[in-house]
């Protein structure tokens, strides 16, 4: 029976994600820009671009997901449909016009987490772009939040803040990632119950994301390595004492069962009989010569 190393357990590797259907980085980058044009500017347009971006973070996250045809063609109908009708309620200029238009982006962003939050997990590998996708869903759930605060001010009588604040993205979406990240400046706090309780819910979900989600990524986070991985080229282990390999070790794949080469190579100890050393063989043979041959007798002097 041929001896075995003992299995190396698998570990997760971080590669580049080439090749792989997630395009995360771009859906990070339309994140950012759609937080960045809500960051400078206010309005019913800086909205609609908005409504717009997010259905294309939507259509990112459903890439790759496999769908049937009838499938996929049912949810861009939805996708569209529904963006349409709360960007004619958004042009409206009325309160619950703006406030369904909040509720339908809360609900698109909310769908694309999910979907975004399942595509990382199932990953056997850490790639870059799984990297991206954690990065991007933390930005997705501050969003969509700052959604539901803008519904809960349009539904409220434009009262939601206790600073009696103006209601707009931009205030929203700043309350809403101090919220995610627990910084707590202070300078923005809801005045009602109900937005105090999802404002709790939201630092809630900012620090299970962290804790769950990022530390998994972190924790199985190792830099690319060239060729054969680390200790690949390193044999069996032996016995200090006998230099032999050590109980229950397995010779390394592709060797063929082979032992590498070593400064002090291991062999098998002997079985059965086995051929006298040199040196006892010239023991026997030396008095075996000597008694064979007659003695020569010296001359003597007469």
């Amino acid at each position: 029976m041929g001896l075995t190393t003992p299995a190396v357990p698998r570990t997760l590797l971080i590669k580049s994600g080439r090749g792989s259907g997630d395009r995360f980085g771009l859906l990070l980058l339309i994140l950012v820009a759609s937080y960045l044009i809500s960051a400078f500017t206010t309005g019913v347009l800086v909205n609609i671009i908005q409504i717009v971006l997010f259905v294309g973070v939507a259509a990112l996250a459903l890439r790759g997901e496999g769908l049937r045809k009838r499938t996929a063609e049912l949810a861009i109908i939805v996708a569209v449909g529904g963006s349409a009708a709360a960007i004619i309620l958004a042009l409206t200029n009325a309160e619950a016009g703006a406030g369904a238009a909040n509720i339908w982006t809360a609900l698109i962003l909310l769908f694309s987490v999910a979907l975004i939050v399942r595509r990382v997990l199932v990953q056997p590998d850490v790639t870059l772009q799984s990297i991206f996708g954690a990065i991007s869903a933390y930005m997705i759930i501050g969003l969509m939040f700052a959604a539901v605060y803008g519904a809960m001010y349009r539904f409220g009588g434009d009262t939601f803040f206790a600073q009696r604040a103006a209601g707009n993205s931009k205030t929203f979406q700043y309350f809403s990632f101090t919220t995610l990240t627990t910084l707590g400046y202070g300078d923005y706090t809801a005045a009602a119950s109900g937005g105090q309780a999802v404002a709790v819910v939201e630092a809630m979900v900012g620090q299970v994301f962290l804790a769950t989600l990022v530390a998994r990524l972190v924790a199985a986070f190792r830099g690319p390595q060239r060729g054969p991985e680390r200790g690949a080229h390193r044999g069996p282990e032996r016995d200090p004492e006998l230099g032999q390999p050590a109980e229950g070790a397995q010779p390394l794949e592709g060797t063929g069962g082979r032992q590498p080469s070593s400064p002090r190579r291991w062999r098998p100890p002997p079985t059965g009989r086995q051929r006298p050393p040199r040196a006892a063989q010239a023991a026997r043979i030396a008095p075996v010569r000597s008694n064979s041959s007659p003695a020569r007798a010296r001359p003597g002097r007469r």
